[in-house]
C-alpha cells in the first residue's frame, strides 16, 4: 500500500460514471486511485448488492418497470421514512435486469450519457475487479442499515465471509477495509477479524443510529458524532478501531482557523495510533465552502484545486473523491 496518503475513489470514480457501476470502478483504477469504495446492501435472497441505499428509485430503471410497480411500498429505515422499491424486496436474479443511472444528473449531465447502458453489480463481482487490480489496491467496504438489515435477519458477518471465500480472499485481506456509520458493526467485524483495517464514519450534526437504539434501550441520552470526535472520545476508540472516516466539515469549514483545529484532532488521532480518512472531494461549486465557488452555478467546478490541497494539509491518511484523477493530481 502507498506512503502516501490514499485516494480512495468514492462509488468509482463517480464523477465520470454513474456511480457502483463496472466502467466507474475501471476508470477509478485508470486515474490511479489507490482503492475504491462500495455500499453493500441486502437482497431478498441474502446476496450482498452494491449500491449506495437499499432504496434504488434514484439510482436503477425500477420505477419505470411495470412488472415491479407493485413493489413501491413505504419503510422506517434507520428512523426515516422512504417510499420508493428496495432490495430487500427483489431477488438477486430481479434485481440483475435492472440498469444504472446517475443520481445527481442536474449537476453531472454528462453523466446521464451513460444511463440505462450497466447493470447492478454484487460484491463478489467486485472482488474479481479488485483482483484484476493487483496486490498494492484495497477496497474499502462500507456497510449500510446493519441494525436495519439485522432486523430483517440477515448477517452481513456471514454473508461478507461466504462471499470473501467464493473469492479466494482470506477474511483479513490486507486489501480490505471496513467501515459504517454505526460502531456496533464494525467493532464486531474486528473482533471476528473481517477485514484487516476497521472505520467508522462520522458526520456534522449526526449520531449512529446504532447509538439511538441502546440509547433508547439503556434510557440513557445518545452520544453525537461531535461529543465522539472529542479529546476523551477519541480516547475511547484507540485500540477498538483502526480509523475514523469523518466529514470534512467536521475538519474544515474553509476559513484558516478551522484548518489548524482540523489538524489538531488529526495529530490527536494519530497520537492514538488512529488513521483519519475524509470524504468526500467534490469538485463542484454545489459541494464547496462558499469561500472556494467560482460562480453561483452550482454545476460548474469551483476553486477545488484550491480546496483539495487544504485538505490534505490537514494530514489525513486518505480521501474519498469522486474525481479520483483530481485528488491524485493535487495530493502532496
Amino acid at each position: 500500500m502507498s506512503s502516501l496518503p490514499l485516494v480512495i475513489a468514492h462509488r468509482g470514480a463517480s464523477g465520470y460514471f454513474p456511480e457502483h457501476t463496472r466502467s466507474a470502478y475501471l476508470a477509478a483504477i485508470e486515474q490511479g486511485a489507490n482503492a475504491i469504495e462500495p455500499d453493500l446492501v441486502i437482497s431478498k435472497d441474502g446476496v450482498l448488492i452494491i449500491r449506495h441505499e437499499n432504496e434504488i428509485s434514484e439510482t436503477t430503471n425500477v420505477a419505470q418497470l411495470p412488472q415491479f410497480a407493485d413493489r413501491m411500498t413505504t419503510k422506517i429505515v434507520d428512523g426515516q421514512e422512504l417510499t420508493g422499491w428496495f432490495t430487500e424486496d427483489f431477488t438477486w436474479a430481479e434485481l440483475s435486469t435492472l440498469v444504472c443511472r446517475e443520481r445527481l444528473p442536474e449537476l453531472r449531465p454528462d453523466n446521464v450519457a451513460h444511463n440505462d447502458t450497466e447493470r447492478m453489480l454484487r460484491f463478489i463481482d467486485l472482488l474479481e475487479i479488485a483482483d484484476q487490480a493487483g496486490d498494492n489496491f484495497s477496497l474499502v467496504v462500507e456497510i449500510k442499515h446493519p441494525t436495519y438489515f439485522a432486523g430483517l435477519g440477515f448477517s452481513f458477518e456471514a454473508l461478507l465471509t461466504q462471499d470473501l471465500f467464493l473469492a479466494g480472499w482470506r477474511t483479513d485481506d490486507p486489501r480490505l477495509i471496513m467501515e459504517s456509520f454505526e460502531k456496533s458493526i464494525i467493532v464486531r467485524l474486528k473482533e471476528l477479524q473481517i477485514g484487516a483495517q476497521h472505520f467508522y464514519i462520522m458526520d456534522v450534526n449526526h449520531t449512529a443510529f446504532d447509538e439511538l437504539v441502546w440509547s433508547t434501550s439503556e434510557g440513557v441520552p445518545p452520544i453525537s458524532n461531535e461529543d465522539e470526535l472529542s479529546g476523551p472520545g477519541l480516547e475511547a476508540f484507540s485500540g477498538r478501531l483502526d480509523g475514523l472516516a469523518l466529514a470534512t466539515h467536521l475538519l474544515f469549514d474553509g476559513t484558516p482557523d478551522e484548518l489548524s483545529h482540523g489538524q489538531a484532532i488529526v495529530h490527536q488521532a494519530h497520537e492514538l495510533g488512529l488513521k483519519i480518512f475524509v470524504w468526500t472531494l467534490r469538485p463542484e461549486n454545489e459541494f464547496l465552502p462558499v469561500s472556494f465557488h467560482s460562480s453561483t452555478d452550482m454545476s460548474a467546478h469551483g476553486q477545488w484545486q484550491a480546496y483539495y490541497e487544504k485538505v490534505w494539509e490537514l494530514g489525513v491518511d486518505g480521501a474519498f473523491a469522486d474525481h479520483p484523477d483530481l485528488a491524485v493530481r493535487t495530493r502532496p
